[in-house]
């Protein structure tokens, strides 16, 4: 439970960082294309990354594709990390920044409301008690309909 729990605080974390979105990005390609090179002999580095970048952004050209169970295993490692994580989190990351409350109020506005809302209730409670009224919250009885 708490391995999820750190996952998920890395993946909140990752979303709030449009830097480290982007460096992990880098970092996931370049890391999936060195194994790619590895894993496929005859691919230079340099098609390697190709192929991440391409294989990431499920375009798919198929100019290179890996033959081998383990690049195979890393193409669908990159495909599924790339769709399910990285790609909902840019998009939720923009769409966070597009949708703004501009009513929304600030934490100063807020206490300042706070502090008018006490204002009126202590004057609608000195008025209440001068003219004999209780609210319905109070524990006092309320007043008879002749002593009003």
């Amino acid at each position: 439970m708490k391995m999820l729990l750190r996952v998920y605080r890395g993946i909140v974390w990752l979303a709030n960082s449009p830097g480290t979105l982007i460096l992990s990005y880098a970092i996931l390609i370049v890391v999936c294309g060195a194994l790619f090179s590895i894993f496929e002999k005859g691919k230079s580095l340099g098609d390697a990354i190709w192929w991440a970048v391409v294989t990431a952004s499920t375009v798919g050209y198929g100019d290179i594709s890996p033959a081998s169970w383990q690049g195979r295993v890393i193409a669908g490692l990159l495909i599924s990390l790339m769709v399910l994580v990285v790609i909902p989190l840019i998009t939720a990351h923009f769409a966070s920044k597009l949708i703004v409350d501009r009513d929304v109020f600030r934490h100063e506005e807020q206490e300042e409301l706070k502090q008018n809302l006490r204002h009126v209730r202590a004057l609608l409670e000195q008025m209440a008690a001068r003219d004999g009224i209780t609210s319905p919250d109070s524990a006092a009885p309320p007043a008879a309909p002749s002593d009003r």
